[in-house]
């Protein structure tokens, strides 16, 4: 635990001592408020000073875009929590060489964006907006957090011909649950804490689907999907990619990969190669493939 994330845990678990919201409202703030903002790294800066940036006005917050190509056959990359779009700079020229218009965004709190928070609604209504904009994406490609505010927003009615989940959320209750843990909160924060994500975030959807989780979109979601996932994730457990896979069936592809983690996934060649393919190609059914690259040894 942090030094701030301890001076946070106290504070919340004092103040839930103390009869009202104050508690509830106070983890729900910190919960979606990113603790650390990534900037953008050398080998970046070229790629993304080509592209096209504009601005998306989002709940007040405004959200930087990024484009390379002149829209059509549009793929859309979602960053993570505490990332940026430009992480998928390994991405963009095979992309590009094939191609497609490469999409990316930061998300409000994250890169080159403004405000200090963001939401799943956020997200759902950034890739809405791109949608409008681009029409249906030829593949959606996301990265953890991305990953559960893309299909909370594919099930909203955004479209795309697939799917990829790398390092993916599957269920939104599993992020409650790590923070929780990571903070020590008492039972009661977190009680209080579901009570104003219900509230705030998915407001009449049923009980048993609430918290979102992505295996509740499997009969909105017809696309192919391959879900990439290192064995070795302490950020994201793997469970939650095979559950996400498992949901999906033969709809899916898993890949697991080793001593590649959280983060150093997205510029593993194997895996960007096997993303590549998979966007061009579409899908190979054969079932689970484990790999392992040489860039992690």
């Amino acid at each position: 635990m942090t030094p701030i994330e301890a001076l946070a845990s106290r504070a919340l678990n004092a103040v839930s001592r103390v009869p009202g919201e104050f508690a509830g409202g106070g983890a729900y703030a910190l919960f979606h408020m990113p603790l650390a903002r990534s900037r953008m790294r050398g080998a970046e800066r070229e790629l993304f000073g080509g592209a096209d940036i504009e601005r998306l006005e989002v709940n007040g917050k405004s959200a930087v875009t990024y484009r390379w190509g002149n829209g059509e056959r549009p793929v859309l990359l979602v960053h993570g929590w505490q990332s940026r779009g430009s992480r998928f700079a390994d991405f963009a020229p095979g992309l590009l060489e094939r191609g497609y218009s490469v999409i990316t965004f930061d998300a409000p709190g994250h890169g080159d964006s403004t405000g200090r928070s963001t939401t799943i609604l956020e997200y759902r209504d950034i890739l809405t907006e791109l949608h409008n904009r681009y029409g249906e994406f030829e593949a959606v490609v996301a990265h953890s957090l991305g990953v559960l505010g893309s299909f909370f927003a594919l099930q909203h009615g955004v479209k795309a011909r697939r799917v990829v989940a790398i390092s993916g959320v599957c269920d939104f209750d599993y992020l409650v649950e790590e923070f929780c843990s990571a903070l020590e909160l008492r039972p009661l924060v977190k009680a209080r804490l579901h009570d104003r994500i219900t509230k705030n975030l998915f407001p009449g959807a049923p009980a048993d689907r609430t918290p979102f989780s992505a295996v509740n979109t499997v009969t909105d979601i017809k696309a192919p999907l391959l879900v990439v996932h290192d064995e070795d994730d302490t950020r994201i457990d793997v469970k939650q990619g095979r559950r996400l896979a498992g949901a999906f069936g033969g709809q899916a592809r898993l890949i697991t990969t080793s001593r590649l983690g959280h983060r150093r996934i997205l510029g593993d060649p194997v895996v960007v190669r096997a993303v590549l393919d998979f966007v061009e190609n579409g899908p190979d059914r054969s079932g689970e493939v484990s790999t392992e690259s040489v860039a992690a040894r």
